[in-house]
């Protein structure tokens, strides 16, 4: 059975990370990235109404719809609902993004960034029946949402809403495990649903690209001829039920790269996953916060700190040395869901008296506030 999507290229262009001068986007420059990724038989560009300020759609304009026949790519853009106050502001948003790309019609609209708190602001606007109304008028060709959260979540929503087509969600090796991303769990629930995946983050921001020492090892023993970031590329695409694989890609080395290895697309081999999996059990085994995210410290916090999601930020720093995606994603898990921060614990101790792992919490969020909040 063929599944939305089945027969798009499996390397998508993120529009997010795209080169810059200054303030604004590099148009030239992108335009050199789109025609070589283009050229290579490569279709599928991912934006939203907020990335770069909306310079990102804007820079679709100038660099595909302007310049490539409709039929020759797919455009994908998203609806923050949760950064704005008001229902028509959120159903409004489809408007200023079908003027900024110069389109009549979107090919794949989400509802952008699901999750925590950020969840109930689609319901209370109502953007599931809307987004179906753009459907069914033309506007959009096929709906769905990204999500950062756990796979609970994702099982409640995609129950409770069918008509969804498709979800976007951060899988990459590293992540394959883990107790807060839940990325396995995350894809075994869109199976279940029969959704097919669109897959962001496969290079984990580029730390994947870029790993410690011992990790870029292990892959460059097994085969010193090809980039780190095509194992992880490589990885997400290889699983079932993939439309494609999004790379932020932000110069024309790193277009160059992807489409070399993604030109002709092969699976992962057996011998090839097991190289994968070393790698991922050598990370594991780097000196971390070894949170399993069972949340009991959640459940007793006075202060409704994430910790879990904190300490998962942090280890970004720990295992990959990444001050910046730590800080990133402790915005996500704090500023970005108006959750808690590690500096406002009162150290009253009851999520260390729940916590079956008997991790030093209070001690571990002091030092968090410290780093990760200047």
């Amino acid at each position: 059975m063929v599944y939305l999507g089945e027969k798009i290229p499996k390397l998508g262009f993120g529009f997010m990370r795209l080169p810059m001068i200054g303030e604004e986007i590099d148009i030239e420059q992108t335009k050199e990235m789109v025609d070589l990724f283009m050229s290579k038989g490569f279709s599928y560009f991912d934006s939203s109404w907020g990335y770069n300020g909306g310079k990102s759609e804007e820079a679709m304009k100038a660099t595909i719809v302007d310049r490539y026949p409709r039929e020759s790519f797919q455009i994908a853009t998203k609806c923050p609902a949760w950064i704005v106050k008001t229902a028509e502001v959120a159903k409004n948003m489809i408007w200023t993004s079908l003027k900024r790309t110069g389109l009549e019609y979107i090919d794949f609209y989400l509802l952008h960034n699901l999750g925590d708190s950020r969840t109930q602001c689609f319901d209370d606007f109502e953007m599931w029946d809307y987004v179906r109304e753009l459907k069914e008028k033309g506007l959009v060709r096929h709906i769905g949402f990204s999500i950062h959260d756990n796979a609970d979540a994702l099982d409640k929503i995609l129950t409770e809403h069918p008509e969804m087509e498709f979800v976007q969600f951060q899988l990459n090796y590293d992540d394959w495990e883990s107790p807060t991303i839940q990325a396995r769990k995350c894809y075994e629930v869109a199976l279940k649903h029969h959704k097919p995946i669109v897959v962001m983050e496969p290079v984990k921001g580029g730390i994947l690209a870029n790993p410690t020492e011992s990790i870029r090892k292990i892959f460059e023993d097994a085969n010193p001829h090809v980039s780190l970031a095509s194992w992880a590329i490589r990885y997400a695409a290889s699983l079932d039920n993939i439309i494609t694989v999004l790379s932020g890609m932000s110069t024309i080395d790193q277009v160059r790269d992807n489409v070399s290895f993604m030109e002709t697309f092969k699976p992962l081999n057996q011998d090839e996953l097991a190289v994968v999996e070393k790698a991922r059990k050598a990370i594991s085994e780097i000196p971390s916060i070894p949170c399993t995210a069972c949340n009991y410290c959640v459940e007793s916090c006075p202060q409704n700190i994430p910790i879990p999601n904190i300490f998962a930020a942090y280890n970004r720093k720990m295992i990959h040395n990444d001050l910046v995606s730590a800080k990133g994603h402790y915005g996500l898990a704090t500023r970005f869901s108006a959750k808690g921060q590690a500096s406002d614990c009162v150290a009253c101790g009851n999520c260390e008296r729940v916590c079956p792992q008997h991790l030093n919490i209070i001690e571990n969020l002091e030092t968090i506030a410290e780093e990760l909040e200047k």
